[in-house]
């Protein structure tokens, strides 16, 4: 019986060393290595023969998936390492066993609620353009919003030369100066909140994720992180429209 071959960057993101577009890019920058050869896009592996290396240092089987969300607080980058000496998510982490990496991310003055794994088809799966998956913020702006600009979230705003798709939001407190709106979209464009209020002449003061799907961020403190139960990841899989096996 023929031992079945996976793509290089999913055996890469099965065993946590990152997401696939990223175990790309470290592909095409020459980083990986199969059997001693430096690999190319496009390569496959026998998992139960072929020896991987990323950056010298052997890519090891996981055993264990492990899914967990993380309050990120504001001053922190959304990646694992990061050359300019920033803060970063893999800060908060340190004492799980196995590497983890973000499910999409926050910007650096972003907060709230962040997914890590080390499941490459559940990362994957929740990141996939092809997917809509309803993301919810709370979103703090200045100095006060108009019925027309509530609208235009709904109908879709251009940025970066493509029209939004279109979003929820509305009204959660109005004060002078001040208002806190709650902002559902479908997509996970770079820091599309932020582009879609400059477009409209909002300035963002806070932005902050509650929600992925049916996850609620909840009261975890910010900094801290939690394990995400089966029924958790089984609901967030169905938002996705792929079942977990």
């Amino acid at each position: 019986m023929k031992e079945e071959l996976v793509r290089l960057q999913k055996y890469m993101a099965d065993n946590g060393i990152a997401s696939r577009r990223k175990s790309e890019e470290m592909i095409a920058a020459g980083k990986v290595k199969v059997n001693g050869r430096i690999a190319q896009i496009g390569d496959k592996v026998n998992p139960n023969k072929d020896k991987v290396t990323v950056f010298g240092k052997r890519v090891a089987r996981v055993k264990r998936n492990y899914y967990i969300m993380l309050h990120k607080p504001r001053g922190f980058v959304t990646t694992m390492h990061d050359e300019m000496g920033r803060k970063c998510v893999a800060d908060l982490v340190k004492d799980i066993p196995t590497r983890v990496y973000p499910v999409g991310r926050l910007d650096r003055e972003s907060e709230g609620l962040l997914l890590l794994t080390n499941d490459g088809a559940f990362a994957n799966a929740l990141t996939h353009p092809s997917k809509h998956i309803p993301k919810t913020y709370r979103v703090t702006v200045r100095p006060d919003i108009t019925k027309e600009q509530i609208e235009a979230f709904e109908n879709g705003i251009v940025i970066d030369g493509r029209k939004t798709l279109p979003a929820e939001a509305h009204v959660l407190d109005k004060s002078e100066g001040r208002v806190v709106l709650e902002v559902v979209i479908y997509e996970g464009r770079n820091r599309q909140i932020r582009k879609m209020c400059e477009a409209l002449g909002l300035e963002v003061a806070r932005l902050k994720r509650v929600k992925i799907g049916s996850l609620k961020l909840g009261m975890l403190k910010q900094g801290d992180y939690r394990h995400l139960t089966e029924d958790e990841v089984h609901g967030l899989m169905v938002s996705a429209q792929l079942d977990k096996e």
